[in-house]
């Protein structure tokens, strides 16, 4: 992907990539850091929808659509490659490899998108946490960024809050009992699973969503 036309632009943490309602000339990689997408209420009220990590197309859909539904922003310090949407879509028009690989990256995007919406909306608090905390674990050692059992968690406890749709004092509390009952050990941001099947019982998790085969096999 990153043999296309780009230009590389490095963003500090919290800094917006792309706000909701712009027209985006260019789709983003993540060459290094985290990002994340997000929506707000119109009383200001944020929802994290999705965090992506290094070697992830963070906006694949504004290749081929004209207005930012969603805000972008930076979780950490980050550097990402910026593509042309014309050039993205071109190529995918002449090289069926690329088309498929853009296609696969598309459906495992919405993949994860459809299991947060069933975290949200349909498991407690703590099965909420303990499979986002899951997630990282599986996702994160896939980009060679941490062990299953041990990794640098790339969020604060109020971006937490709002991936989970919780409050930043619940989310707290959460961890807090899930060291209590030697399920992690947390040291800052450092988290080891010192339970994994434990966890992943409570999280009702199920790696099956997030098609790291499927990644692998399509490269984008």
């Amino acid at each position: 992907m990153l043999s296309l036309r780009h230009t590389v632009q490095t963003v500090e943490r919290r800094s917006y990539l792309v706000r909701e309602g712009e027209h985006p000339a260019e789709s983003r990689i993540v060459l290094s850091g985290f990002v994340f997408r997000q929506k707000l209420t119109g009383a200001g009220a944020r929802e994290i929808v999705s965090v992506h990590l290094p070697g992830e197309i963070v906006d694949l859909h504004n290749s081929f659509l004209t207005v930012a539904d969603h805000s972008i922003q930076a979780l950490t310090r980050a550097e990402v490659a910026l593509v042309p949407r014309a050039e993205l879509a071109d190529v995918a028009a002449r090289h069926i490899q690329v088309a498929r690989a853009l296609l696969v990256e598309t459906l495992i995007d919405g993949s994860i998108l459809k299991e947060w919406l069933l975290n949200a909306a349909r498991r407690n608090s703590s099965a909420r946490l303990a499979h986002l905390l899951c997630e990282l674990a599986m996702r994160l050692r896939a980009a060679g960024l941490g062990e299953l059992g041990r990794y640098r968690i790339p969020m604060t406890q109020e971006e937490l809050a709002d991936c989970l749709g919780l409050t930043q004092v619940h989310v707290s509390r959460l961890l807090s009992g899930f060291e209590k009952q030697g399920l992690i050990e947390r040291a800052g941001r450092d988290i080891g699973i010192s339970r994994w099947q434990p966890l992943v019982n409570l999280a009702d998790f199920d790696p099956t969503y997030l098609h790291l085969f499927d990644a692998e096999a399509y490269p984008a």
